[in-house]
């Protein structure tokens, strides 16, 4: 039987599972819940989601990956295991090749980190690819050619930004703001502003629904529940897609400030290449409606979202080893 390339982009809100012929095979919330006293493992991904904030004293649900790193490590290798498993199934012979994805900011330990758990997940051999490169193959760009491309890589837990050229990064920075920060900022939002107090869930379904990083010609509305903090009972708030931008503006500043810090240190060259072909945004942040025009209007770069951002880095990590086969031809 052939061996299987599997590409895995191990994100701090959800995990997704890549084979090298049938796609993206596996899409889950990265979310373990587990019993406290006796210490198994009662659900994982969707089914433990849902038990976010819902859950008895003894059963917790936790991310075991913080901001693109593991924060956990025996559950992360127990979830690791269990995605593999159900993305391969149980009949296969020979272990497979797995190329995972981290964050280009990750230090030495977190990364053999990330290789211990995919080794003892029953791997033959794994690869670690940054995660912008990942999101340039997914894109669809070239990365082999000597030309710059910017990619502005939205996760959950962490934002990378990175300027490409011949299959390396140039120049990049990672920062520990991204789409959860969009959720933190919203149920901060609302606690100051109408004295509700939401959840995690609730936050994220508002920014999905009218979230938006720039002025809209036609404002949304949606209602929202959640506890009123003065009375302590249940309590239904109509909010407006202009208090989400109102919400959203600092942590979207500091993701529109990294871009800018990053086309500083930029070659002349490249940064030439970048004004001409454009800044490609990936990852499900980068779906927050209005961003491409609130980058574009900051750095004056036409800015556009990958077609499908949310699968970009696990299919350009399971393409990577592909990629490197080819590479390591054109180069003997």
């Amino acid at each position: 039987m052939v061996a299987t390339d599997i590409g895995i982009d191990l994100g701090t809100a959800s995990i997704l599972v890549y084979i090298r012929g049938k796609g993206v095979v596996l899409k889950e919330p990265s979310v373990v819940a587990f019993d406290r006293d006796t210490n198994r493992i009662k659900a994982i991904g969707e089914d433990a989601r849902l038990m976010l904030g819902r859950t008895p004293g003894n059963i917790v649900a936790v991310r075991p990956l913080r901001q693109g790193v593991i924060s956990d490590y025996t559950v992360t290798e127990k979830m690791l295991k269990y995605f593999i498993q159900k993305a391969v199934g149980k009949k296969t012979f020979r272990k497979p090749r797995i190329s995972v994805c981290v964050p280009s900011g990750v230090t030495e330990v977190e990364q053999k980190a990330v290789e211990d758990a995919a080794y003892q997940a029953g791997a033959r051999d794994v690869s670690i690819i940054e995660e912008p490169i990942a999101a340039a193959i997914g894109a669809g760009i070239d990365i082999s050619k000597p030309c710059g491309n910017m990619i502005v890589d939205i996760g959950g837990g962490t934002s990378d930004i990175a300027v490409i050229s011949l299959g390396g990064t140039v120049v990049s920075t990672s920062i520990k703001i991204a789409g959860d920060d969009f959720d933190e900022a919203i149920v901060r939002y609302m606690r100051k502003k109408h004295k509700l107090l939401i959840g995690e869930r609730s936050a994220e379904d508002l920014k999905i629904k009218i979230g938006s990083a720039f002025k809209r010609a036609q404002p949304d509305f949606m209602d929202i529940r959640g506890r009123d903090l003065v009375t302590g009972l249940p309590k239904t708030v109509k909010v407006s897609s202009e208090e989400t931008e109102d919400a959203l503006r600092e942590t979207t500043s500091q993701i529109v400030e990294a871009i800018h810090g990053v086309l500083e240190k930029t070659p002349p060259e490249l940064a030439a290449d970048i004004a001409d072909r454009g800044i490609v945004l990936t990852g499900g942040g980068s779906l927050l409606r209005g961003l491409e025009e609130l980058i574009a209007d900051r750095t004056g770069i036409n800015t556009m979202t990958a077609e499908d951002p949310m699968t970009a880095v696990a299919v350009g990590t399971g393409k990577y080893v592909e990629f490197l086969a080819g590479y390591r031809d054109d180069l003997s």
